[in-house]
């Protein structure tokens, strides 16, 4: 069965407007929600720890308790504070430990479950950083991803998930080859979450690129419709 995560941005500036602060969408039955307070999207500014920290305590203040949820930051010392304030929880690094060295141990000393996703640059360069070379995106995603796990391994993280990063430092086109080749990735053995909500190279089809994923083999759907999605998850 396919896993649903609902987004909830605590950010003032995400593209999608209706998940700003959104808890209203654990009344949608999501398996698991995905807290942000750093906007992601292409051109994004980057921001202080302390005010991601401040964004995040009412959201995760409303969602502790209620659902399982995970914490989309690349900041060890923010997964230090939610661990303190809420206790275990799933950490989503779009940076797979490689914007903060400190990431990997500590995720690995407090015994917590972790996404590690594909990118290249910053929300400010990754447009320009979509050329692969010999062998093209996907063999790229499995050199990353097995250097990754030796990370992984070294750190004491058992239990992480692989996130291709659609959209991240990726072309259209290069986005429904990942999608496509799915069935490369289980190569580690690893769940795969897609993260494919809303973004441009979908055109407004989310739920078509959704069935496609989980039809490809995809594990995880991360999203902001959640019963569309669950819909979409019954007629795959």
């Amino acid at each position: 069965m396919v896993t649903i995560m609902g987004i909830i941005n605590a950010t003032p500036d995400s593209f999608w407007a209706p998940s700003r602060g959104a808890v209203g969408i654990l009344d949608d039955g999501p398996d698991i929600v995905d807290v942000g307070a750093v906007s992601t999207r292409p051109g994004a500014a980057p921001v202080s720890e302390k005010e991601e920290w401040s964004r995040l305590i009412p959201v995760l203040d409303a969602v502790a308790g209620r659902c399982p949820f995970s914490v989309d930051t690349v900041r060890a010392s923010i997964v230090q504070r939610v661990y303190d304030r809420y206790g275990p929880f799933i950490v989503n690094d779009i940076s797979a430990g490689e914007d903060d060295p400190r990431m990997l141990p500590l995720t690995g000393r407090l015994g917590l479950g972790y996404i590690a996703m594909h990118k290249r640059g910053n929300p400010r360069t990754m447009d320009s950083l979509t050329d692969y070379g010999e062998g093209g995106v996907t063999a790229e995603l499995i050199r990353y991803f097995s250097d990754f796990s030796l990370k992984a391994a070294d750190a004491g993280i058992s239990e992480w998930i692989l996130d291709p990063g659609l959209g991240f430092a990726k072309t259209a086109g290069q986005n429904f080859e990942i999608i496509d080749s799915l069935a490369a990735l289980k190569c580690f053995g690893r769940r795969i979450l897609i993260g494919a909500a809303d973004k441009r190279f979908t055109a407004g089809h989310t739920e078509e690129v959704h069935l496609r994923a989980i039809r490809g083999g995809a594990d995880i759907l991360r999203v902001h419709d959640v019963r569309a999605a669950r819909k979409t998850a019954s007629a795959a």
